[in-house]
């Protein structure tokens, strides 16, 4: 109870202390008299964390809202009024979508904004993919006379396993140059900016939206981290009784059951990976390498991993049963045991909702078709 009393203090006192270091960022950094936005990109599906970087001292508490479009009248509130749902005054947007690009502004309850980002979140449907083994190569760079288009690219993620091939990713988001650019919106370098962002002049933005955001992917070896051994003397006698009863060629990975019903789609998701970790599946010992299972290799792909991570089973079979491994970061961390049995279908009675429903509908019909039938003749008959 001492301990416990003793590790909930010192957890205070470091928050105390977090909340002071950022009120003296506050006070050494001022708030501009004209708000600006930083221009910030990211891929769909990504989670990406929005810091309010000034404020005036005498506020305790941020309100964020949400603009489309620069001077748009409708205004989005994303946190309530007493700021208890920003940590730190940090806004946290989880799995952001084409959808959720636009302004996001820091400010109060009174409609005052501290501070402001220019957020492009850039779609993962018909993106550009590079295989670097296979001697394919990234987009080249395109120069228009105002402005030029290139790609940014991320650093290259790890491993996606270890002790076998595995692969890498390398994530590049599409920006744009020009001299003409908004100056309210502000980016690392200047006259630079994401395709997606505000800045970009109207009459630039058909042109860009042909250019897509792409990934390259490439081959990979590391090895696998060695696993500490216990000392002598220190494993006790029920462990090793334990692994008595274990299976060798079954990886020791916290496994899930799941029954799915033949003819259906199935996404899996591997626990605790987001889109810009290295993850990679396995079924049984057979890889699934993107090179041959990434969504849009294959037009008539039935399996397929998304640039979200997700393994998709579209159809399954009996033949898809099995058990398929997730690897997250390099390290394998979970097992989805999958079991496909087949639906029998039942017999409907006149008591069942689904029928008591179609019988309305049809009777329904036939109503408003014969209404509509006296309706026609009787016309005819006056018209005559």
């Amino acid at each position: 109870l001492l301990g416990a009393t003793v590790l909930l203090c010192l957890v205070d006192v470091l928050h105390a202390f977090a909340i002071e270091e950022k009120g003296d960022v506050f006070k050494r950094r001022a708030c501009p008299a004209f708000l600006m936005f930083d221009n910030a990109a990211y891929l769909a599906d990504m989670t990406f964390e929005l810091p309010c970087n000034c404020k005036p001292e005498d506020v305790s508490s941020v309100v964020w809202y949400f603009q489309k479009n620069m001077g748009s009248h409708e205004t989005t509130v994303l946190t309530d009024f007493a700021g208890t749902m920003v940590r730190m005054f940090s806004l946290i947007v989880f799995r952001a979508q084409v959808t959720d690009s636009g302004h996001y502004l820091c400010g109060t309850k009174r409609g005052d904004f501290f501070y402001g980002y220019d957020v492009d979140v850039q779609p993962t449907k018909h993106i550009t993919v590079a295989f670097m083994d296979r001697g394919q190569h990234v987009q080249d760079d395109f120069t228009a006379k105002p402005f030029s288009l290139f790609t940014t690219f991320w650093d290259w993620s790890r491993c996606d396993r270890c002790g076998v091939r595995g692969e890498q990713r390398r994530i590049g988001l599409c920006y744009v140059r020009s001299a003409q650019l908004h100056p309210r919106y502000r980016a690392t370098l200047p006259n630079v900016t994401s395709c997606g962002s505000r800045a970009v002049p109207t009459r630039f933005q058909h042109p860009i939206r042909l250019r897509r955001p792409e990934v390259a992917i490439r081959s990979c070896l590391t090895p696998c981290p060695k696993e500490k051994v216990p000392e002598e003397g220190v494993q006790a006698i029920s462990n090793v009784i334990a692994k008595l009863g274990e299976k060798p060629w079954l990886p020791r990975v916290p496994t899930q059951f799941h029954k799915q019903p033949l003819g259906t789609d199935l996404v899996i998701a591997c626990p605790g990976a987001r889109p810009e970790h290295a993850v990679a599946w396995d079924k049984g010992s057979v890889r699934l390498y993107r090179s041959r299972y990434l969504v849009g290799v294959n037009k008539s792909m039935r399996v397929f991993i998304d640039h979200g991570n997700h393994l998709h089973i579209q159809r399954v079979w009996v033949g898809d049963g099995g058990t398929y491994f997730c690897w997250r970061e390099g390290e394998m961390v979970a097992g989805f045991r999958l079991s496909v049995f087949y639906q029998h279908r039942r017999r409907r009675t006149l008591r069942d909702p689904e029928t008591i429903y179609a019988i309305k509908v049809i009777g329904m019909s036939y109503v408003i078709v014969t209404i509509i039938f006296i309706i026609i003749h009787v016309c005819r008959c006056c018209w005559r």
